[in-house]
């Protein structure tokens, strides 16, 4: 069957006109930025620099692109339409009259389509795996550059001997289907998913340990919520049904916070041991406040510069990170539209087909930049702070 297809300016435009939400969610982000960036504080500050807002458009582009996925892609992305094999980008589908902008796969899917569900899946995973690490890490920075000594020694080295192990053997190690079936990631992840919890309710006692009535809600709420998503994540038990992983995103879950966490727990440790000289902490010690609250409620608050910053950066060296697996297949399921797998299931035959690998190769570098362009706006308004 011959294809129709239409022309390179009118795909330009078929595009811009799929993402229509996201145009107009960005557009009324920037106005009501714009007009009260002096309330925003180091949000609104980021309008300040080119810099900086390009990288909040950009990242911004890409979260709307998934919330509004299911509206923006016009096909299943797992859809399989037999006469668009290797379609080029252009190609109008017989039965439905809809455009293949970017063309079809060798499986017959819409590459378009695949690459917007393919931000769902990567804003979910990197920016949730990076929380966490940044949470483990944070955990055992804090204590480790506060007291330094054997505590500092013992949790150094640990961090320094997961550091020592080459990242790619570790994630061939963590995500290989043999150790997907043992007991390791899910008793990995009951550790893990637990320093939330510790951290918050540790968080919420030190502040609020003489005003019991307010204790006892935020605790409650931080063990309710908390055991909530603990429960759905590690043991796939959520009794709403609404949190749902599958045993092949737990691992990659656990093998990004686990390689993650040190490199956190080392910038905290740093700057615990430099914050933690300075007059307010001496004073906090003379007031009689305990260590936990010190490190929490001084020390913290003043290294959330630096963490901010790492943490951007931190979702983006993720994001590559899992581009990386899926195009060794070490990542998600073979049919998921996650970029890293739609550039590895492209690559294999790129000297005939070239237009299936670029979509998701921009996406993802697009991604990465925005996270660095931010990164960078973020960074020097802190040093001006």
């Amino acid at each position: 069957m011959n294809l129709e297809f239409i022309g390179g300016f009118q795909i330009f435009l078929g595009v811009l006109a799929r993402f229509w939400p996201v145009w107009i969610a960005l557009a009324i982000i920037l106005v009501l930025t714009i007009s009260f960036k002096k309330r925003l504080g180091l949000y609104g500050q980021l309008f300040d620099s080119y810099v900086g807002i390009a990288g909040v458009m950009i990242c911004l582009f890409w979260v709307f692109t998934a919330i509004f996925s299911g509206t923006i892609a016009p096909f299943d992305p797992l859809g399989q339409f037999l006469v668009m094999k290797d379609a080029l980008p252009g190609a109008i589908e017989p039965n439905s009259g809809q455009v293949f902008l970017f063309g079809g796969d060798k499986l017959a899917r819409d590459v378009f389509s695949r690459m917007v569900y393919g931000s769902r899946i990567v804003l979910i995973i990197a920016p949730a795996a990076t929380m966490f690490a940044l949470m483990v890490g944070t955990t055992l920075g804090l204590p480790a550059g506060y007291y330094g000594g054997r505590v500092d020694s013992i949790l150094s080295f640990l961090a320094n001997l997961v550091l020592a192990f080459p990242v790619i053997l570790l994630f061939y190690l963590l995500v290989t289907p043999g150790i997907m079936d043992t007991p390791i990631p899910y008793s990995m992840a009951g550790v893990f998913f637990l320093f939330p919890i510790i951290f918050f309710s540790t968080l919420f006692y030190t502040r609020y340990k003489h005003r019991p009535a307010l204790l006892a809600v935020q605790l409650g709420l931080t063990l309710l919520i908390g055991g909530w998503i603990y429960v759905g994540l590690v043991f796939n038990a959520d009794p709403l049904g609404i949190i749902s992983i599958r045993p092949n995103e737990l691992n990659i879950f656990v093998a990004v916070v686990f390689a993650s966490s040190p490199g956190v727990f080392r910038i905290v440790r740093g700057l615990v041991m430099d914050i933690k000289t300075r007059d307010y902490v001496a004073a906090a010690q003379t007031r009689g406040e305990t260590p936990w609250y010190i490190m929490l409620w001084e020390v913290l608050p003043n290294a959330r510069g630096p963490l901010i910053v790492d943490a951007c950066l931190r979702i983006g060296y993720t994001t590559i990170l899992l581009g990386t697996l899926g195009y060794f297949g070490l990542g998600l399921a073979p049919e998921s539209p996650d970029w890293g797998t739609a550039i590895k299931d492209a690559s294999r035959l790129l000297r005939a087909t070239i237009h299936p690998a670029l979509p998701p190769t921009f996406a993802l570098m697009s991604f990465v930049l925005g996270l660095n362009l931010l990164a960078d706006a973020l960074r020097e308004q802190s040093l001006k702070d």
